[in-house]
């Protein structure tokens, strides 16, 4: 990411998770938390879990690809490169141009054979950035 950064490429975290846990990975990575698409747990005035942000894009299947396709129409974005190891992260293409799919941790068949480029170590994608 900070490769990216140093080109000046426009990273977004797009996620499934839940911003209380995606925004510091998103601190550590150094992307700005307006950047960051995930779901907010909401907790009632006594901190009790009460539900999660229903108006979150990310918070229903398909959510994913309307980021991206609304990321691509306000900033004019071309191409977009999706990064992702599952099958929500693959139906963002389209509309993004690209997907490589991430088997570093778990190897998801369907993310295998879906992916334009399949990597299980980011070395890979690294020597392409550099």
């Amino acid at each position: 990411v900070e490769l990216l950064h140093a080109r000046g490429t426009a990273v977004y975290l797009v996620s499934g998770g839940f911003r209380l846990m995606i925004n510091p990975v998103a601190d550590m990575l150094d992307i700005s938390h307006d950047r960051v698409f995930a779901n907010t747990i909401l907790f009632d005035e006594a901190g009790n879990f009460t539900g999660f942000d229903a108006s979150e894009p990310t918070s229903a299947d398909g959510g994913k690809p309307k980021v991206i396709g609304a990321l691509k129409e306000q900033h004019g974005y071309d191409p977009v490169i999706m990064v992702g190891d599952g099958a929500t992260d693959l139906q963002a293409r389209p509309p993004a141009d690209a997907f490589v799919g991430f088997g570093g941790i778990a190897v998801r068949e369907v993310v295998k054979e879906g992916a334009d480029w399949f990597v299980e170590d980011f070395e890979e994608v690294l020597k392409l950035v550099r």
